[in-house]
Parts: C-alpha cells; sequence; structure tokens
C-alpha cells in the first residue's frame, strides 16, 4: 500500500489508528506464515517478510513502539526482534490478555492506544481488550469477525506492513517516513 492510495475504510479503523502508540504483534501465523520448520536435531526454522520488517522499521521511526507477543519460544524470534531493535517481546506467553496489560504498564499507555494483530483465536483475549484489533486475511474466521480491521494480505505475507502502514496513514507519518526511503536517509533500512 502507498502513501498514494486512499484506505478504503470506514472511519473506526483510521480513527482508531490514529491514537496508536503500541503496536503488538503475535508472531506465528502474523509475522510468519504459521508453518513451523523443525530440523532432525529440534531446530525450529520460520520465515519472515522483509517488507514486514521495514514497515515495522518505519513505524517505529515514526514514534510508534512495537512489542511481540508469542506462545511459542524460539531462537529465531528473539533474533528477529534484535535485528527489527523491538526490545520488548513475551514468549512462552498463555495468557495474551496479561500480556496486554503488562505491555501497557511498561509503556505508560492507555489500552485504546494499543493495536493487537492476531491470526487464531488464542489472540481473541488480547484483541479484546485493545483499541485496534486486528487480523491477517488468512485469520480463523472467529478472529476475524471480532478484528476491527482485516488485512488484504495473510500472515508472514506482507500484513503487518499493511498495518503498519496503515496506522502512519492515519497519523500522518507515511509520507515521510517512505520520503525517508525513497531519499535513501531512511536509518530502518534492512528490513
Amino acid at each position: 500500500m502507498s502513501a498514494e492510495l486512499a484506505f478504503t475504510l470506514d472511519g473506526a479503523p483510521l480513527a482508531a489508528a490514529r491514537a496508536i502508540r503500541l503496536l503488538l504483534l503475535d508472531v506465528d501465523g502474523v509475522l510468519t506464515d504459521g508453518r513451523l520448520f523443525l530440523g532432525d536435531t529440534g531446530e525450529e526454522y520460520k520465515a519472515f517478510h522483509s517488507r514486514d520488517g521495514h514497515g515495522l522499521k518505519m513505524l517505529m521511526a515514526s514514534g510508534v513502539a512495537v512489542g511481540l507477543v508469542t506462545g511459542r519460544v524460539s531462537r529465531s524470534v528473539a533474533r528477529r526482534a534484535d535485528d527489527l531493535g523491538i526490545a520488548t517481546v513475551i514468549e512462552g506467553c498463555r495468557d495474551k490478555r496479561r500480556a496486554v496489560h503488562e505491555m501497557r504498564d511498561r509503556h505508560a499507555c492507555a489500552l485504546s492506544e494499543i493495536a493487537f494483530m492476531g491470526d487464531d483465536v488464542i489472540d481473541l483475549p488480547a484483541m479484546e481488550a485493545v483499541g485496534l484489533p486486528v487480523a491477517v486475511a488468512d485469520a480463523h474466521p472467529r478472529v476475524c469477525a471480532r478484528a476491527q480491521w482485516v488485512t488484504g494480505a495473510n500472515g508472514g505475507h506482507g500484513a503487518v506492513r499493511e498495518l503498519c502502514e496503515m496506522i502512519m496513514y492515519a497519523q500522518g507519518t507515511l509520507d515521510e517516513q517512505l520520503g525517508r526511503a525513497w531519499a535513501g536517509e531512511a536509518t530502518w533500512a534492512g528490513g
């Protein structure tokens, strides 16, 4: 999605996006396509989309904090978070609503200033707690039904980038961030 394109949303998701100060993301099925590749000796491999990484870096450069909340524990998640400069990661999480409240306290923001993107029913308690609940296109039907906005892209295929751009669009920072990239001035390059 580019700055030239108008987001085809009703007013509610854009209004909610204007207030967002913290974006929380599930990992498997959101930052990845949900598939897990396991090696013979127990290694776990995940594929992350570089455009999602660029979107997250632009969003953070525009002043919105980002955190990851995932039910699994994986070295690849910690490495990806480190690569992107995401300092707040909760792994092995079974109570994502509690994690949202913990993140709210860490970042000193209101629940209405938090967006959460999920794909499966374990994400519903977190989504119900925040100001902007978002689902990836291929999320479980119950998750899509409870989301305020559903992306056009599937998890692991640019859905996070769509959300990042939608938030920046709503906050009036998208053109600036894209312009910095086009001018070669981006400090966030390498998503």
